[in-house]
Order: structure tokens, then C-alpha cells, then sequence
């Protein structure tokens, strides 16, 4: 592949290598192919790959970015799942296929066992099929699936990646898993016609510092299932105050969850998108280990 800087990128373009590949884009598979050379470099100068490092990507399509990230020396997994695109991009990317700079998996990042993809220290950097975004994260963040990456630059929907990076006032129960594991920005938004075909909604590029599991602020891993099950019990009814809706979530007496607000000093009519992540840790403090509720519901994945 020629260097970002020398790539015709365009809708135009995007559509014939399309129709000479004999493909069209899946809705199934969210597909929606960057058309826009400042949106690929941008994302590039994020990622910075540097010769022999190690990336995973999830969903080349094309292989537009995939290119880019080769063209920097950096040693890439691309994960697949649609068949057409992976007969394209073996032809494609022959050459680094052949020479060990490319590996090319077809198959579901959700059924794919991270630690056979990627070994550690690795970056993913890639452009999410909207519908898996928020268990792809769960899945990479969460450490269940093998070794959690070092950094993460994502293209993502707009609004995700707002719900993601959001401040206290505004948080959901992705906001705070995501920045319990990793800091998170957004660099750029990304309008609709930077895409073939044009999604129907705005994107943006997300970038994610991930927390080494002994940073200051991390739980030992025993305990992030019972964050989890407090952070979700919060938000089953997240307009409702903490001191309503904790007692009809979780199996804890009313009066242990007042006592265990007032010590940590967290006002009672708080609703659970006010709190910020180590808010909800401390609270976990206090209270102890949280039991599954009343409805048997473990803690854990995404809501």
C-alpha cells in the first residue's frame, strides 16, 4: 500500500474498489468505509505506530487504515468477520501477508480469545462496527478475554463516544467502566460524509490510555465484579436518588446504604449519574462486598 499522504480517498474511490472487488458495504456488519483523507490521517498521527509495533485491528473492511498502519512499520492483526472483505484484503495486502507485517483473522472479535490475537504490549487501533461498540470495549477493558491493551484509538459513534468520555452529571454505567480502566478523550468528530456509504449518524475518534492493573485507583480484581453490581444497580433507575433506587436494586437494608453514603460523604438525593469513578469505589468502600440482588443478576457486562 502507498504511504496515507499519497492514497486517493474518496467516496468515488471508496465505491469503485468496492465494485471491482465485487462487494458492497453489509448493514449487518455496520459497515461504513472512511472516505477522508485528513479523517485516516488524523487517526494515524493519534495511533503514532512506530516500525515493529504491535496493533490490533478490528474490522479493516477495505484495509484503508490497515495500509496506513503498514505503512508505518507496525506489525498488524486485523480481525474480520465478513468473508468478501477477507478475500480482498489477502489479495490486497499479499506481500505483508506473505512477509509476517500482516495477520488476517476471519472470524467475531466477540468469540475470539484476545490473548491468541494480541501480545502484550500491544495498541488496537480501528474504526468499531457501531452495533458491537460497547461489549467490544467491555471485552478488551475487562481483562476476561486476555491481556487488556496499552492504548486504544477508536472510531466510534459521536454520541458513544460522548456517553464514554462524559463528566459527573452526566455519566452512565459505560462512562464509568470505561474510565475505571483507561482515561479517555476525544480527539476529533468526524461528519457523516467522511464515510461510503454515509452513516446515518455523526463519529468521532476516541482515544483511550489504559490503566496498568496496579495504577493508583485500580481495585484488586476480586473486588470489580462487586463494583459492578453497585454501578449497575445505580443505574437500572438512574433518575432516581441514590437512596431510593440502591435499596430496590441490591439486597442491602436501607439503612446500611444511608450510613454507607454519609461516611463517605455523599449526599443521599444524588442521582447515580452525578457520581464520578472513584465516588462509586469509595462507596464500594463502605459498603463491602455487594451480593448478586434480588433478581439473581451478576454484575460485570455491559447493561
Amino acid at each position: 500500500m502507498s504511504p496515507p499522504a499519497a492514497i486517493r480517498l474518496d467516496p468515488a474511490a471508496v465505491r469503485r474498489t468496492l465494485r471491482e472487488a465485487g462487494l458492497r458495504a453489509q448493514r449487518r456488519f455496520s459497515q461504513n468505509f472512511l472516505a477522508d483523507v485528513d479523517v485516516l490521517e488524523a487517526i494515524l498521527a493519534e495511533a503514532a505506530p512506530t516500525p515493529d509495533c504491535r496493533i490490533l485491528e478490528i474490522g479493516p473492511g477495505l484495509g484503508i487504515l490497515t495500509g496506513g498502519l503498514l505503512a508505518a512499520g507496525a506489525r498488524v492483526t486485523a480481525v474480520e468477520i465478513d468473508r468478501g472483505m477477507v478475500v480482498h484484503l489477502r489479495s490486497a495486502f499479499a506481500l505483508e501477508l506473505a512477509a509476517g507485517a500482516l495477520t488476517l483473522v476471519e472470524g467475531d472479535i466477540l468469540d475470539e480469545a484476545i490473548a491468541a490475537l494480541a501480545t502484550p504490549p500491544y495498541d488496537v487501533v480501528a474504526n468499531l462496527p457501531y452495533h458491537v461498540t460497547s461489549p467490544v470495549l467491555h471485552r478488551l477493558l475487562g481483562g476476561e478475554a486476555g491481556p487488556r491493551p496499552e492504548r486504544c484509538v477508536l472510531m466510534v459513534q459521536r454520541e458513544v463516544a460522548e456517553r464514554v468520555a462524559a463528566p459527573p452529571g452526566a455519566m452512565s454505567y459505560l462512562s464509568v467502566f470505561v474510565q475505571y480502566h483507561a482515561a479517555a478523550t476525544i480527539v476529533r468528530r468526524v461528519p457523516r460524509d467522511a464515510f461510503e456509504p454515509a452513516p446515518e449518524v455523526e463519529s468521532a475518534i476516541l482515544a483511550l490510555e489504559v490503566r496498568a492493573p496496579d495504577a493508583p485507583g485500580r481495585l484488586p480484581a476480586s473486588m470489580e465484579d462487586d463494583l459492578w453490581r453497585l454501578v449497575q444497580a445505580g443505574f437500572r433507575e438512574r433518575r432516581k436518588m441514590l437512596h431510593n433506587v440502591l435499596p430496590r436494586q441490591l439486597p442491602i437494608e436501607p439503612a446500611t446504604i444511608a450510613a454507607a453514603l454519609a461516611e463517605v460523604g455523599i449526599a443521599s438525593d444524588r442521582r447515580p449519574q452525578t457520581l464520578g469513578v472513584a465516588e462509586w469505589i469509595a462507596l464500594l468502600g463502605a459498603l463491602g462486598p455487594i451480593p448478586e440482588d434480588r433478581r439473581g443478576r451478576p454484575g460485570g457486562g455491559p447493561p
